[in-house]
């Protein structure tokens, strides 16, 4: 998948595609029709955790909805829907949330009846009812700023059944990996069925004293009479394992289950299992 640094606009085959080895756009602002085929690609309906986590759904005890945070474009929330589960999906950008109300509403009204759309940034959420499950899914915890992650851990935990269960997934980076190459670039070809051929190189930079990173994608869009480029920027901060599991714990959620996937040599995508506190509604001490 990787390619040497500042390598040109090509067709360059990856080495491998699947469902969690692209970074994905957790933090872009809104962005235009143009770029609903890349944003697909990297957090889109190819992605396998949407059969994890609708397992999840069916094995977690609650009577409330599915929380959807940071829901994009509904790549979670809809299928949810479809397979009859009542949604709430959660975002900052109302042109996500409205082609989540559109795409519920081509299915149907059954679906549409399911799925409730609210317009809030996570940095500051507040929530009004209780659910069975919570996802932060698509690495979203890292569009969180830190200082800001442990009181958005304690609402989702004040706020779920008891036994009820909050699943997040995130990227993990070996330090040392880090420091050796806080730089890197790949180039990837963008699933369309449109008759546009579309290729990107994305060039990922690193900054460990603040612990942040930037993901520029370089798109090139081929049609049959012209070329177009853009160019999308997503800004992340990196999480500290050590750090985010003592916040979980403080705000009363227990880490049940923990996944690996190996991505390459220096990351691999970690999916977190978190259930509730016997006690729901009960506000856990603050950090």
């Amino acid at each position: 998948m990787h390619t040497p640094s500042g390598a040109a606009l090509a067709p360059v085959l990856p080495s491998r595609y699947d469902d969690d080895a692209l970074p994905g756009l957790e933090s872009v602002d809104s962005w235009g029709e143009d770029a609903v085929w890349l944003c697909d690609a990297l957090l889109g309906p190819h992605s396998a955790d949407i059969v994890r986590y609708l397992h999840l759904a069916r094995t977690t005890h609650g009577h409330g909805p599915v929380l959807d945070l940071g829901a994009g474009a509904g790549r979670l929330a809809v299928p949810f829907a479809r397979h009859g589960y009542a949604v709430e999906a959660v975002d900052r950008d109302p042109a996500a949330l409205a082609r989540i109300d559109a795409w519920a509403r081509r299915i149907g009204p059954q679906v549409a009846g399911l799925v409730v759309t609210t317009r809030a940034d996570l940095t500051a959420l507040r929530l009004h009812r209780s659910y069975r499950l919570a996802l932060l899914a698509g690495a979203m915890v890292s569009a969180v700023p830190p200082r800001t992650r442990p009181a958005l851990l304690r609402e989702i935990a004040t706020h779920l059944d008891t036994g009820g269960a909050l699943a997040l997934d995130y990227t993990s980076h070996l330090r040392p990996g880090l420091v050796a190459e806080p730089r890197r670039t790949w180039a990837f070809q963008v699933p369309r069925f449109d008759g546009i051929d579309e290729w990107v190189v994305a060039q990922q930079v690193f900054d460990l004293p603040t612990m942040s990173e930037r993901i520029t994608y370089y798109a090139a869009r081929t049609g049959k009479l012209s070329t177009e480029r853009a160019v999308l920027t997503t800004d992340k901060w990196i999480v500290d394992p050590e750090h985010l599991s003592a916040e979980l714990h403080s705000a009363g959620l227990r880490i049940e289950g923990r996944r690996r996937h190996r991505i390459d040599e220096r990351t691999e995508s970690v999916l977190l299992i978190c259930r509730a506190g016997e006690t729901r509604g009960t506000m856990p001490a603050k950090v």
